[in-house]
């Protein structure tokens, strides 16, 4: 079997934070968010990393983040483009939107052979998350009938943000810690120790205990992920261009559930005991730096990260 890859999901330009966040600085001596991701996942066993990025970018990509980290890992890219449709499919008129996680996902299919995880390039994992993932890729090969898939959840509690809405996938799982269904909440806000989400535009509300199990994209799948999301992209493409041509999303989240509802795939829902950080909005950012400033003071991470 082949070692695991970890594919970073860093097209996004980051239109609530203001800016290409995935760019701007954390660390005291310049690390990226991305920095520390990567770190981790080094120390945890991963090896290559798949930056996925809009092609526009890419020269931002590799002055900032690549050039440099291709020093410690083996670096390779995929574009997410709005045109990377299957045949027969245009984009519409307007349509400026990313076609979503899944497909941001389906760029990589060319240069991902084998096992992989997910991130997104803008949140802070911690290192237990990678070890678990890495691990279970690695002993969990897919079964005659059934995938072997991972996800690391996270409390909900320590993922939301003071300044604004956020959108989670919300898991059930049954009592062998294996995940039942993910559900997509697009608007969800801290509400005390606990949060509230909203479908109808802030009308109605519905409470959600803090310490829910969420999806923060970090997710572990066998190359037969890729297989089934590009299969199922076209019925996704048919529903969305009659109903929500210019918005709407193929969430990474929704292929999971489908091939769960179908009994084709299973996802171990791993834990994580580090809390999970990202800056979705750029007034996150103060208590992320002081969060990682924190974590070099106490000696997880060293300073500078990737040395002098």
């Amino acid at each position: 079997m082949e070692k695991p890859v970890l594919v970073v999901m860093a097209a996004g330009m980051g239109s609530r934070y203001g800016g290409l966040k995935q760019v701007d600085p954390m660390g005291a001596h310049g690390e990226l968010m991305i920095d520390y991701a990567i770190y981790d996942a080094k120390a945890a066993g991963f090896e290559t990393v798949v930056f996925v990025i809009k092609r526009e970018l890419e020269d931002t990509f590799r002055q900032a983040i690549g050039d440099r980290l291709s020093r410690h890992v083996t670096v390779k890219y995929a574009y997410q483009e709005l045109d990377d449709l299957p045949e027969g499919y245009q984009v519409p008129a307007e349509r400026v939107k990313p076609w979503g996680t899944a497909h941001a996902i389906l760029a990589a299919r060319k240069v991902v052979n084998g096992p992989f995880a997910v991130i997104n390039a803008d949140d802070y994992y911690g290192p237990d998350g990678f070890r678990e993932v890495y691990n279970y890729l690695c002993t969990h090969p897919d079964q005659p009938g059934c995938y072997e898939f991972a996800m690391v959840g996270y409390r909900l509690g320590n993922t939301v943000t003071e300044h604004g809405s956020v959108a989670r996938g919300v898991c059930e799982e049954d009592g062998e810690h294996f995940l039942v269904q993910v559900t997509e909440r697009s608007h969800i806000e801290k509400d005390g120790e606990n949060a509230r989400y909203t479908e109808d535009g802030g009308q109605t509300w519905v409470s959600l205990p803090g310490d829910s199990i969420v999806s923060m994209n970090l997710w572990g799948f066998s190359r037969a992920f890729l297989t089934e999301a590009e299969a199922r992209f076209p019925a996704f493409l048919e529903r969305t261009l009659a109903e929500n041509p210019l918005k709407g999303e193929y969430f990474l989240p929704s292929v999971v559930t489908q091939l769960l509802e179908e009994g084709k795939a299973r996802v171990k829902v791993l834990r994580s005991a580090d809390r999970w950080y990202g800056v979705t909005y750029r007034e996150d950012r103060p208590a992320v730096v002081a969060a990682i400033q924190e974590m070099s003071r106490a000696g997880r991470y060293p300073a500078p990260l990737w040395g002098a």
